[in-house]
């Protein structure tokens, strides 16, 4: 587990959040019916390596692609193939970037078009669960504040957490120590501490919280076929509140 407090760090890290934050910005607007989840793929790629940095994804552990493209009942890692979106689609984006042997890590759901109101009410509570989890990511609160913060939002809306993924550390390798789950106790877990860096990601389902993998050895879909959407900061814990290094939106 990494503590980042050397200035050169601190800045090595904001340089590779704000560039995953633009390349998050341009694939938004790519996300409209008729749009191939290959072609997704290829622009994150392309604006990475533009801006100076590393898609973190590609080649990790085999995956295929350098952003992984989720679509309704998938929860996360859908490989980028040629799926075309379509109105109503409840796609997820997740995205690394590596930058000067800093490493990044963010996600969103959007719903295309109108889409429906479960969908669309699905996509805003996660989010939601996202901002309630950082804002308990200060000095003196261990990491079960932040999963628990998560899971109640989930919950008191209808909604479940997914149990087998979580979130977790950052910075000088895409996964690190501590694990970040989203749900749990208040008071347990790893303290947090000045310098922490943590990618908090919220998947929350549709209905219940099993999840299960496809041959591809990839794509993690819900086992009843309910939605699902995922949202992702990472975050540097700081003397008071935390500062959102990925951002690509107002919280």
């Amino acid at each position: 587990m990494g503590r980042f407090l050397i200035k050169e760090e601190v800045e090595a890290l904001r340089r590779s959040g704000q560039i995953l934050g633009e390349v998050l910005k341009k694939i938004r607007s790519l996300i409209v019916p008729g749009v191939r989840a290959s072609s997704i793929d290829q622009v994150a790629e392309k604006e990475i390596r533009r801006l100076g940095a590393r898609p973190a994804f590609l080649g990790y552990r085999g995956y295929p692609a350098s952003v992984c493209v989720s679509l309704n009942d998938e929860v996360v890692h859908g490989i980028p193939r040629d799926q075309v979106v379509k109105e109503g689609d409840l796609v997820s984006i997740d995205l690394g970037v590596e930058f000067d042997g800093f490493y990044t890590d963010a996600a969103f759901s959007v719903v295309v078009g109108n889409g429906n109101a479960l969908a669309r009410r699905l996509v805003e509570v996660t989010r939601e669960a996202l901002y309630a989890g950082i804002k308990k990511a200060i000095p003196g609160n261990r990491i079960g504040d932040i999963s628990h913060a998560i899971q109640m939002v989930a919950e008191r809306n209808g909604f479940s957490v997914v149990r087998d993924l979580v979130g977790h550390g950052i910075g000088r390798a895409l996964h690190e120590e501590p694990q970040v789950p989203n749900f749990g106790k208040k008071g347990q877990g790893t303290l947090l501490e000045k310098g922490m860096v943590l990618a908090i990601e919220p998947m929350v389902n549709e209905k219940g919280y099993r999840v299960k993998v496809l041959k591809d050895g990839w794509t993690i879909v819900t086992e009843d076929g309910g939605l699902s959407a995922h949202f992702e900061h990472t975050i540097l814990v700081t003397d008071g509140a935390p500062e959102i290094l990925t951002s690509w939106e107002r919280g």
